[in-house]
């Protein structure tokens, strides 16, 4: 079964971040489609900023902490991931962007959708997430969840989607998943060579 990680993109203690994942992984699951989906909440990581002396982890996995052997695990356990990212100042957060760098292989040639929110649907948020993403060998699906914190938040911190929203999402879900099946045989085939 393919797996997909849900992971979160903030670690602020005021977040609405976390009511979204949960709304994508209650969406998802209740899907017609050959996948399993598990929330990865990256305040529970444990990992702190990215200040690592040999970037990335990949080339000193000796000297891992146990969290950041922890973290390793835990995303090399998925085929592909759906990142759900607010925006802030035209840009996804930095304590996402840390947890994508303490990691290289465990990205490599798997899939990823994504779900921004911010006052303009988090859409550059979205951008340079793609960006860092196809830098770490993943490869991101086209139709995306873009939500706005006026109009799909109440109060700008209770997560109450609009309808609308749900077919674009569908699809992204069925394309996460279709792409992270796929790309199983490309990690296969790279483990051989």
């Amino acid at each position: 079964m393919t797996r997909i990680g849900i992971i979160t993109g903030s670690t602020r203690d005021v977040r609405v971040n976390l009511q979204v994942a949960e709304w994508v992984k209650d969406f998802a699951d209740n899907k017609d489609i050959n996948a399993e989906f598990e929330i990865v909440d990256i305040k529970e990581s444990g990992l702190g900023r990215f200040n690592e002396a040999i970037p990335p982890l990949m080339t000193n996995k000796e000297y891992a902490t146990e969290e950041q052997s922890i973290w390793s695990r835990k995303i090399d356990s998925f085929d592909g991931f759906i990142f759900v990212t607010p925006e802030y100042n035209k840009n996804f957060p930095s304590a996402l962007k840390d947890h994508l760098d303490y990691l290289g292989e465990e990205w490599h040639h798997k899939a990823a959708g994504i779900v921004s929110y911010g006052s303009t649907l988090g859409i550059a948020a979205s951008l340079a997430l793609r960006t860092t993403l196809s830098n770490l060998k993943v490869a991101t699906v086209e139709p995306q969840g873009a939500f706005s914190l006026f109009n799909d938040f109440e109060n700008m911190a209770t997560f109450k989607p609009m309808e609308v929203h749900k077919p674009r999402f569908g699809e992204m879900i069925d394309d996460v998943v279709a792409w992270s099946t796929a790309l199983k045989s490309v990690r296969k085939e790279k483990s051989f060579a």
